[in-house]
């Protein structure tokens, strides 16, 4: 049985390198914010005009638990999924959890391309975006460091550099094709 928990800042390559993963191993990919998306049918801006951040995170939590049940699935979690209530000690029971971690420079390249699809930092100038950054990830990366193990994110640009990390995830986690 295969259940790995992604997780790391906006822009780390969860998404990209998650669905990869479960392709090469023939499991199921689950973006837990298109989870719950898709569960109340709105959006994630949505869900935090209507309920507030707690009510989200609220939602989060109870929705990891969820995903965190399945059997042979890999779960790329939203930015602050891990440093919210007892999250991480829950995923750490569940399955194997893994922070793709990248240095400041790849993330900005990476979310200023991605700026408008990202309401948290969508009027961000580039300033205010680097600076965001540094702050959040000093922050975060506490919190992501409980993880049981480190994956480098800064290598998904190209098929061959996510093929490469898959492997090297693989290896790490000592997963196995059926």
């Amino acid at each position: 049985m295969v259940r790995v928990f992604l997780m790391g800042f906006m822009g780390a390559g969860k998404t990209t390198l998650g669905k990869a993963l479960a392709k090469d191993l023939g499991v199921s990919f689950i973006d837990l914010d298109q989870y719950i998306e898709s569960r109340f049918m709105k959006s994630v801006t949505q869900i935090f005009a209507s309920r507030g951040e707690q009510g989200f995170r609220e939602i989060e939590s109870r929705l990891l638990r969820e995903v965190g049940e399945f059997d042979d699935v890999i779960v790329s979690c939203g930015g602050s999924t891990p440093l919210i209530g007892d999250n991480m000690e829950y995923m750490l029971q569940h399955g194997q959890t893994v922070y793709l971690k990248c240095n400041n420079d790849t993330l900005l390249r990476r979310l200023k391309a991605a700026r408008s699809q990202r309401p948290l930092i969508a009027s961000k100038n580039d300033q205010e975006l680097a600076l965001f950054i540094e702050s959040e990830t000093a922050r975060r990366e506490p919190g992501y460091l409980k993880a049981e193990y480190i994956c480098p994110g800064d290598r998904l640009e190209s098929r061959d550099q996510i093929s490469e990390t898959v492997t090297y995830l693989k290896q790490l986690l000592d997963l196995k094709k059926d």
